[in-house]
């Protein structure tokens, strides 16, 4: 549903960020991170604003290690952006909405 984060797993992923047609933003996350759950409903409200520009989809950790492995998670939240299906910036540690809408800015995404 646009204008909400979709939950990705290893079945998912690559299919999603392939099709995606905008750019989409992964957060990576797990539920004993107390930063992610912090950062989770400002990454869905930006998500709600931003809709029409950039796609948002999450990856539980826990539950998916193969895809945080394949992209080298070695800290949580770590947010990445894809575009045209491949990784363009990466950032770790939670985000402002301010500061996730200027990071997204600097990287073309207004």
């Amino acid at each position: 549903m646009p204008g909400k984060p979709v939950d990705l797993n290893a079945n998912s992923f690559d299919r999603f960020i392939a099709r995606a047609g905008l750019p989409v933003l992964v957060d990576f996350w797990a539920d004993w991170c107390g930063p992610c759950k912090m950062m989770a409903p400002i990454f869905q409200q930006v998500a709600a604003e931003m809709s029409t520009r950039v796609r948002f989809a999450k990856v539980d950790t826990e539950a998916n290690s193969q895809v945080s492995m394949r992209h080298h998670i070695k800290g949580i939240p770590s947010l990445i952006l894809f575009k045209n299906g491949a990784e363009v910036a990466r950032t770790s540690g939670a985000m402002e909405a301010h500061a996730l809408k200027r990071w997204l800015a600097s990287h073309g995404i207004q």
